[in-house]
């Protein structure tokens, strides 16, 4: 990959708790609060988690939704959820998040295999929700 080639920078989920959220986050994938303490001092209007050196997922109050006017139209969609964002993990990641999501009680869809993504067929991969209702996808390829 090229540095100028284009890339997946931040997904922007709804959430009634940005705190809670990112608590989620951090106990089920592993991922690393940014912004949190600023959020909580109020600071910052959001907090974000992150998936990778390149990627966060921002954890976007829903009482702003109201507010969101960036461009024409973009009103209309504030809040409303993402059909569902996919995570690619390696094979051992992939049943490590599996089973820390089955002793936390989340409930967890059956496994799929070979479905089609951005590396083409994935072995395996499962859904599961966060305490908002994203849909979230775990896939690994290898």
């Amino acid at each position: 990959m090229t540095d100028n080639s284009i890339r997946l920078d931040h997904v922007v989920l709804w959430v009634r708790d940005p705190v809670a959220s990112a608590d989620f986050y951090e106990k089920t994938l592993g991922t690393e609060p940014v912004r949190l303490t600023d959020f909580a001092a109020g600071a910052v209007p959001f907090p974000s988690v992150r998936l990778s050196d390149e990627t966060l997922l921002d954890l976007m109050p829903l009482a702003l939704a109201a507010g969101m006017n960036m461009v024409p139209g973009a009103a209309e969609s504030a809040g409303h959820p993402v059909n569902h964002v996919c995570l690619a993990l390696p094979a051992d990641e992939f049943e490590t998040l599996r089973a820390r999501l089955a002793e936390q009680s989340v409930p967890l869809s059956d496994l799929s295999h070979d479905s089609f993504g951005a590396r083409g067929m994935a072995r395996r991969s499962f859904y599961f929700r966060d305490p908002d209702g994203n849909v979230i996808e775990a896939r690994h390829y290898d």
